[in-house]
């Protein structure tokens, strides 16, 4: 009981210690909310338009500013993973973190939990913009929507941990994968258009990732008025599958770097 409270403790502590840098820098907090903003804007206009022109968007108001406001979930998600962690080694401040009894599952579950709150602080802001310019409400989804939510959030905490290993791996040379390798998941992922129209030969492949399992069940619930279950279940399952992956490659690289006393020499 001691130890699980110990663990606490750190956690909280490295949570609290975030949450200082974040509260003490407006710029960070405007840029948590400005790109979903300018996005949710831009396809929100968009989806006006052709929502007049097409009878599968009319069919649904506001798909695409749900789409949008999802796949943020996702892309912040993961950022709030890989940059936090990007910002301790460009403050050369790793090496300090683990002279303590810090141990790095613990590091982990902290980054998870301001990943969290980067991510509402991000896209809850842009979701009730919308509210007031487009008259959409992605909250009308109800339940289902803590489900889109949940999947795309931990599909973004995997992707972070292979960012968080690649850099811990290779160095600050690989950092630029922090922004590169989401986009490289987004035309597959059937953010905006169903999977059925990519090519046969890619579409398992972009079945294989949660993030197409949760478009597809919103677009279900949206159009159909349908919450489809197995949609639901891939993601999960996927999700379970890639985070345990993630943490493992997590820890492995986390140990070469140890090995190597690479956490006291990374940085800018």
């Amino acid at each position: 009981m001691r130890r699980i409270l110990a663990s606490v403790g750190r956690i909280s502590a490295l949570v609290v210690r975030y949450l200082y840098l974040l509260k003490g820098s407006w710029p960070r907090v405007l840029e948590l909310a400005y790109w979903p903003t300018v996005q949710m804007i831009l396809w929100g206009l968009i989806n006006r338009f052709l929502a007049g022109q097409s009878e599968w968007l009319a069919q649904a108001a506001g798909l695409f500013i749900a789409a949008v406001l999802l796949w943020d979930v996702l892309f912040r998600a993961q950022l709030g993973v890989s940059v936090v962690f990007l910002e301790e080694m460009w403050s050369r401040n790793l090496g300090q973190l683990f002279v303590t009894p810090l141990r790095p599952w613990e590091w982990v579950l902290a980054l998870m939990a301001i990943s969290l709150l980067r991510t509402l602080i991000g896209v809850g802001a842009a979701a009730l913009l919308a509210i007031v310019l487009y008259q959409y409400s992605i909250f009308d989804m109800g339940l289902p929507l803590l489900a889109f939510f949940a999947n795309l959030l931990v599909m973004g905490w995997a992707i972070g941990l292979v960012v968080v290993s690649l850099v811990l791996r290779y160095g600050l040379g690989a950092e630029g994968l922090a922004w590169a390798l989401i986009f490289a998941l987004a035309p597959i992922s059937g953010i905006y258009y169903p999977v059925s129209v990519l090519p046969g030969w890619i579409q398992p492949i972009a079945l294989a990732l949660p993030s197409a399992h949760v478009f597809e069940g919103m677009r279900g619930l949206m159009i159909q008025h349908e919450f489809i279950w197995s949609h639901f279940y891939w993601a999960a399952g996927l999700n379970g599958l890639y985070l345990l992956l993630g943490g493992l490659v997590f820890l492995w690289s986390f140990h070469v770097a140890r090995q190597r006393n690479l956490l006291l020499q990374l940085g800018e």
